[in-house]
């Protein structure tokens, strides 16, 4: 990509400690509504026009257009103007002719005397259509059309100037639709201009970079001298953005468009970074909701085809190769699949092309991540992240660009941290985001090798304080709701999940044993740990009462939790499972929706398990995509999921699983510890 070039900022970088302040930058709904003071021009060709110009004068002599081939500059005035003319008086042939000779079919074009002549008469043409502007009204639309199909990118450097002047006079008319036309016309091309170009009669063929030089220095040109184009520019490069069925070249050919519009044009750029993320975000959840809702065979065709083609480093034979993977028990079924499998494989291919660009892009930035531009660009990931990425939860990459830089100081991480925070606790969030906060607070404390064990230790006893506050609020409650108490369920999850990777941050190291080998953990089994204060209490009091986290919590994860907790002596929670499964939810979910009668009216049945339990969904699970994983240092940044071998029992796979995929059903329950009494019975003795 050839526009690969740090992201301007013109911010001021705030001072003091942002762990716990809001550091969102403000919000802009649409695309091209930020204004910025105009950047000076360098180096540019063009005219420079004056600031607060409303019309435009065609220079004649900037193009140095007098007489070309059979034509001379004064003909073709005479003749365009008569054709204006006479179409305002209704008669059509000379006009109808005018339209013919910027007709992009046309191999030559005539002359009065019926002549052939060469294609570069057109260029007299341009000019002499330039200085009649005035006349062109409403009527004139055909020709306004015939004028945007000609091939101006594919012919030579003049003509270029002269057809960007003609353009900028074309916009400056009393016909403001014209202005629109022409923008829609440029952002057309920023995916019509893939693959080599054939070239036109008459002149030498045009290499796709100097066509894209000419087309941005238009595109710069017009916004220079209308201001206002820029949010009909915001507008259109959204609206035009390739659909995420369209091919991974298509996608990375727009994209380097808007890189470009970017580059020249820094006003734009917020809105152009947020155009391309939340795109990418589109397409990383359905990414994620395919994969799921799809059968293993075809899953598993895709894995296969992306490993090949790594392997490979192409993909010739990827419908072959598609084909080989699924079975031959109905031929019109298995072309079915194949079309599905190879659409899969398209999408992600795109997804990781794109996040790969963008990891390209960032990373330079913060090779010193206490500079200003770094701070002030992790700002603007951040606002991002809040409007584009965490709303949807099923996104599964994208957000490791905030997961990547988030690591690479302690400011950076307190940042992000803390904007989660402030996210989970504002009163205006809707419920799902303020959980999807939860889930990435979680997620970023458990997955984050560099988040240190003080920092693990605050957030968990954060965690603790608002599931305490939350019980004693909801004392006299039915029964457990996941969709009622929602929020309280999230944080409890966060808990335990946070435990299950990083418990050993969870003890007292000055008052832990000497004979505890840290980088062991079979060394930790059967021993007396000092937990941290608090820890064990206020869990005990929480899975005792009325809310009944464990009932609504993922089951995967409280499996997991029991397991570890069990052995390391923190708390025995087996008895309670089993109660639980005596437990039949819908009952308290009539009793929360009774009024209004909304469930019943829905037609929902509580059954299936999704619906009364939180679901087990952890932002920065393992990082799948192969081309971009090479930003990221798992090795050093990254904790992954490494089950006790000792806690297997017989038969069990100890292999890295990824994730918490170890979903143990039963515990033997031969140890004496279980949970107190006293706080079954009194939800209200926990430290707070």
């Amino acid at each position: 990509m050839t526009t690969s070039t740090p992201l301007a900022r013109k911010h001021i970088v705030p001072t003091g400690d942002s762990t716990i302040k809001p550091i969102l930058r403000k919000s802009v709904s649409i695309l091209g509504t930020r204004s910025r003071d105009d950047d000076d021009d360098e180096d540019s060709y063009l005219a420079s026009p004056a600031k607060k110009r409303k019309t435009v004068m065609f220079n004649e002599e900037l193009n140095m257009v007098k007489e070309i081939g059979s034509k001379t500059l004064d003909d073709a005035k005479r003749e365009v103007k008569k054709a204006l003319e006479g179409h305002s008086r209704g008669d059509d042939e000379d006009y109808d002719n005018l339209k013919d000779v910027f007709a992009p079919s046309h191999k030559s074009y005539l002359s009065e005397d019926d002549e052939v002549s060469t294609p570069q008469d057109l260029k007299v043409y341009v000019v002499a259509l330039a200085s009649h502007v005035p006349l062109l009204g409403r009527s004139c639309s055909g020709l306004i059309k015939s004028v945007l199909k000609c091939s101006w990118l594919d012919r030579d450097e003049d003509f270029s100037r002269a057809y960007i002047q003609l353009l900028a006079a074309l916009s400056s008319s009393a016909q403001a639709s014209f202005l629109s036309q022409i923008l829609t016309m440029i952002v057309d091309k920023f995916t019509e201009m893939r693959g080599s170009s054939t070239g036109l009669p008459g002149f030498l063929p045009v290499d796709s970079e100097t066509k894209k030089r000419r087309l941005h220095l238009g595109l710069q040109y017009l916004l220079e001298l209308f201001p206002a184009g820029r949010k009909i520019v915001g507008k259109l490069v959204e609206t035009k953005f390739p659909y995420m069925e369209d091919s991974k070249a298509m996608h990375m050919e727009y994209i380097d468009h808007l890189l470009r519009l970017k580059t020249d044009r820094p006003e734009l750029e917020r809105d152009i970074m947020e155009l391309i993320l939340s795109k990418l975000v589109k397409i990383d959840v359905a990414m994620t909701l395919d994969l799921e809702n799809d059968d293993d065979e075809i899953t598993m065709a895709v894995m296969r085809q992306l490993q090949g083609d790594e392997a490979k480093g192409d993909d010739d034979d990827a419908e072959s190769e598609a084909e080989s993977v699924i079975s031959e028990d109905d031929d019109d079924n298995d072309d079915e699949k194949t079309k599905r499998v190879l659409l899969i494989k398209s999408k992600l291919e795109t997804m990781d092309a794109i996040l790969d660009l963008l990891f390209s892009l960032y990373t330079p930035i913060f090779e010193d991540p206490e500079s200003r531009q770094a701070i002030e660009t992790f700002q603007d990931l951040l606002s991002d992240f809040a409007n584009v990425i965490l709303p949807h939860l099923k996104s599964r990459h994208t957000q490791y660009l905030l997961f990547k830089f988030a690591l690479k100081s302690t400011k950076l991480m307190d940042m992000f941290i803390g904007t989660l925070f402030n996210i989970a606790f504002e009163s205006n969030r809707s419920q799902v985001v303020k959980q999807a906060a939860v889930a990435y607070l979680a997620s970023f404390t458990a997955r984050g090798a560099k988040v240190e064990s003080g920092q693990v230790q605050k957030i968990v006893l954060t965690f603790l304080n608002y599931i305490d506050h939350y019980r004693a609020s909801h004392l006299n409650c039915r029964g457990p709701d996941v969709r009622r108490y929602g929020q309280y369920y999230a944080y409890f999850q966060g808990l335990l999940y946070i435990f299950c990777f990083r418990w050993r941050e969870l003890i007292d190291r000055d008052l832990a044993p000497k004979n505890l080998d840290w980088d062991d953990p079979a060394s930790f089994i059967g021993q007396d740990l000092p937990w941290m204060t608090g820890l064990k209490t206020r869990l005990q009091a929480n899975i005792a009462s009325k809310l009944n986290p464990l009932k609504c919590c993922s089951p995967v994860i409280v499996d997991e939790f029991a397991r570890l907790s069990h052995h390391l002596r923190l708390i025995y929670i087996y008895p309670q499972i089993e109660k639980n499964k005596n437990i039949q939810l819908s009952q308290f979910f009539t009793g929360s929706y009774a009024m209004g009668g909304a469930l019943r009216d829905s037609g929902f049945e509580f059954d299936d398990e999704k619906w009364t339990h939180l679901e087990a969904c952890f932002p920065f699970d393992p990082f799948q995509l192969p081309v971009a994983k090479r930003w990221l240092d798992l090795q050093t940044d990254y904790v992954s999921w490494q089950p006790m071998a000792v806690l297997n029992r017989e038969g069990e796979d100890d292999s890295e699983g990824g994730d918490l995929d170890d979903e143990d059903d039963d515990e033997d329950e031969d140890d004496n510890q279980s949970i107190q009494e006293d706080t079954a019975t009194d939800d209200g003795n926990a430290d707070d």
